[in-house]
């Protein structure tokens, strides 16, 4: 996701342990964030502590920069304050939640039990998760003057604007430049775009300098004068012209009848907003999670250790481990938590009929596995029944989702597909067709490359180097992320450090990919209502 995303946590408790028997608990809440990779806690920050309440709403809150990719953990532990040393009196319970999770839950809001304390009710946590905004909007404004004081001994002056915007401490930071319209008192400067953030991060109050000078070719431009102005003032150029009057400080005090250096007019102004991920998941929109798993014989007998679906009693297998890291990232996301799985490239029970979307839980109906361990499961329990065989066809499973996410393209679902597989493809032509379809549709694609094979087939499906077409027509989107997974798993075989990086790597793409479906479409995510 952008680098940069920040979401601020609101916290508030309801019906805490009272710990104290004269009066109510002084609660305070402890944030701990988990260390990417590691089982250490590392404690973020804590609220204030609120007197004498057993429904304490916070004041201060915890901004944390927020990341789609990673599986973000977070514990709150409410205490009992006597000072800032905790005892084993003032333990009133804890609460652990992913990021992910109040982000995905609806309108940002999310409520939990609060536990560990034996045989007692703790109450709960609420949260709410809103990301900081109202930085996100682009301005686009245009300005001319009129009568500026004339600079250049020959002709007429050279004239720009210069932005700056002030600062917490009151000094002033440069932030755009007009180009240099030659030769005119009266110049009409081109329309320009900047982020609001750029011109007032987001105080609509705070003063925005604008400098006037005349262009010298010798850099030592001659000022001209200025004015000053506000964001909120600026943007009232909606309904009407605004007229500034430049002044010169030095002419003001020396000329009496110093009336002022010329006039800035702003012609127009108008914002945009651009939305953000999380802005179409807390409005509501929906990601689907489907799983496709490659049962080729090309992955080797599954009772040989040299297989890719080889389980011995200490490791999962390399298609496991895959849709294991994957899948506890995405489900957090998935608000059924129901992911229909399938295997393609296999014979099949009864008859043996080679499949290439056979459910892995054996119901024709209803294909969906209850979470990530419901998927796991039934993969184990199709290696026991299905006899692996070939070829390797991607294109019925990706038409198949395609298929589904025709049916509701309003924005309110979104698709995602996860093939894993050992790379060797025999049906490339009718995939990429499949895929150049669907990527007119809301839907991703995500393939893991498990084994030692080169996968020169999948990049180029990938098509982050070069737009992939089928027979003429280019994907109108690039909707596929290919990774290799041996890239991930370290020799030592501690799989955990690299899984945080192989979920992080899959799934970077996906917000991209979801808003450029948005985009393209013009859907504005929906309003979280209002309480």
């Amino acid at each position: 996701s952008v680098p940069g995303t920040k979401v601020e946590l609101t916290v508030s408790c309801r019906n805490l342990l009272d710990m104290d028997t004269f009066s109510k608990s002084d609660p305070v809440v402890v944030l701990f964030v988990q260390v990417s990779g590691s089982s250490e806690w590392k404690e973020f920050g804590r609220t204030e502590v609120i007197d004498n309440t057993l429904n304490p709403d916070f004041v201060r809150k915890f901004v944390l920069d927020y990341y789609f990719e990673e599986k973000q953990n977070l514990r709150f532990d409410p205490a009992g304050s006597h000072g800032t040393l905790f005892g084993a009196q003032d333990f009133l319970g804890q609460a652990f939640v992913a990021l992910g999770e109040v982000i995905g839950s609806q309108r940002g809001r999310l409520e939990r039990p609060l536990t560990g304390v034996p045989g007692k009710r703790c109450g709960t946590i609420l949260l709410l998760a809103e990301e900081l905004s109202n930085c996100r909007d682009i301005v686009t404004m245009q300005l001319c003057a009129n009568k500026l004081d004339k600079k250049d001994f020959f002709g007429k002056s050279d004239p720009f604007l210069v932005f700056y915007r002030s600062n917490e401490d009151g000094t002033f930071t440069i932030c755009h430049k007009t180009e240099v319209v030659k030769n005119t008192l009266n110049p009409v400067w081109q329309p320009f775009t900047i982020p609001v953030r750029a011109l007032c991060n987001g105080d609509y109050d705070r003063t925005v300098k604008i400098d006037v000078y005349d262009w010298d070719r010798d850099g030592s431009h001659d000022f001209i004068g200025e004015f000053a102005t506000s964001y909120r003032e600026l943007s009232r150029a909606q309904s009407q012209f605004t007229v500034y009057e430049v002044l010169n400080p030095r002419k003001k005090c020396k000329k009496k009848k110093y009336v002022n250096s010329g006039t800035v007019t702003l012609l127009s102004f108008s914002v945009e907003s651009e939305f953000t991920f999380v802005d179409y998941i807390r409005g509501g929109t929906q990601l689907n999670f489907t799983v496709a798993i490659d049962f080729t014989a090309s992955n080797g007998l599954p009772s040989q250790p040299t297989s890719l679906h080889y389980a011995s009693p200490y490791q999962l297998s390399a298609y496991a481990l895959a849709l294991k890291a994957v899948g506890e990232i995405i489900q957090d996301y998935d608000s059924d938590k129901l992911f229909p799985a399938y295997g393609f490239g296999a014979k099949v029970p009864p008859d043996g009929k080679i499949s290439h979307q056979f459910p892995l839980n054996n119901n024709v109906e209803n294909p969906s596995c209850a979470g990530i361990e419901g998927v796991l499961e039934s993969y184990l329990q199709s290696l026991r029944t299905v006899q692996l065989y070939g070829p390797t066809n991607f294109a019925p499973v990706i038409n198949q989702v395609a298929g589904t996410a025709a049916q509701v393209t309003d924005g309110s679902q979104y698709h995602v597909l996860l093939i894993i597989t050992d790379g060797v493809i025999s049906d490339m032509l009718q995939t990429k067709e499949a895929i150049v379809t669907a990527s007119s549709l809301p839907m991703s694609i995500i393939i893991v490359g498990v084994g030692p094979a080169e996968f020169e087939a999948m990049e180029e499906l990938d098509g982050d180097e070069v737009r992939l077409s089928s027979r003429g027509r280019y994907a109108e989107r690039d909707i596929v992320q290919f990774v290799p997974f041996r890239d991930y798993v370290d020799d030592s075989g501690n799989q955990v450090l690299s899984m945080a990086r192989l979920a992080k790597d899959v799934l970077a793409e996906i917000p991209e990919q979801l808003l450029s479906y948005m985009k393209t479409r013009d859907i504005k995510p929906r309003r979280a209502d209002p309480e």
